[in-house]
């Protein structure tokens, strides 16, 4: 994909890690229908590549993404929304077996925020904000907000900034558990890029049914989460890396995975 970046994106490759950041820093880069277009074709892409193994969205020092584009929205009625592609694209989104973390900082708010918390780990900038500002234009979130919020802060949490429209800091987020880390602004693109480095450099088909368990916890009552997390950990003994795993641990050595 290196050389293929689409006109709302900047996209790049760093060996098995990619890196796709927003490219709209004229309107904080809003989420419109074509940016969403091209992320998903991207993602996919990705996805279908052996060689990747994880990818990093971002944005820039002012805004992650500052939410929907409004101007798209402005003018449309409750038919033209439902009939409309637009939360299909975010289900696209939601199927990406490879591990996905966002680099914020700055805005990550409305559509920014549900779209970081659609990844799989959140590396947070200082200068980071976070929030549902939906309620201030009459509206609710509609890309997941109330329900991934909810997961990630609990009930309480959740309601009052739904409620209210009021944005968390980036500490805030991290005691809330909504992030994975914190860091100065400076390095938050290298943090992203160093744990993506690591995820990596693991067995790639375990990485992805890990992946798929730990999401199962948040579709699934108890006892169906244990049977599926039971039943990849079978499967993985199918596997070659598996095999190396075990070779590189009894050799003492740092083992070699690939994709089998």
């Amino acid at each position: 994909m290196a050389g293929q970046s689409p006109q709302n994106l900047i996209v790049t490759q760093e060996g098995a890690v990619a890196l796709v950041q927003f490219n709209r820093p004229d309107v904080l880069n809003a989420l419109n229908q074509a940016l969403m277009d091209d992320l998903v074709a991207v993602l996919e892409a990705f996805d279908r590549d052996d060689e990747m193994r994880c990818i990093i969205l971002t944005g820039n020092a002012r805004a992650f993404a500052a939410g929907a584009d409004i101007r798209e929205m402005a003018d449309a009625t409750a038919v033209q929304m439902l009939q409309g592609y637009r939360f299909a694209q975010w289900e696209r989104i939601r199927k990406v077996t490879k591990p996905l973390i966002a680099a914020v900082t700055g805005f990550a708010l409305g559509g920014g925020n549900e779209l970081a918390m659609l990844c799989d780990m959140i590396i947070a900038g200082e200068s980071a904000r976070f929030g549902q500002p939906e309620i201030n234009l009459g509206l609710i979130p509609g890309a997941g907000g109330t329900q991934r919020l909810t997961r990630a802060v609990g009930k309480y949490r959740a309601m009052e900034l739904i409620l209210t429209g009021r944005q968390l800091t980036a500490r805030e987020a991290e005691a809330a558990g909504l992030v994975t880390r914190v860091v100065p602004d400076e390095l938050a693109l290298d943090e992203a890029k160093a744990l993506a480095r690591d995820i990596a450099s693991r067995a790639p088909v375990a990485v992805r049914l890990a992946k798929e368990s730990v999401l199962k916890a948040f579709d699934m009552h108890l006892e169906g989460g244990l049977d599926f997390e039971r039943k990849c950990f079978y499967l993985l003994f199918s596997t070659e890396n598996h095999a190396e795993g075990i070779a590189a641990f009894q050799g003492k050595r740092p083992p070699h995975f690939t994709g089998r």
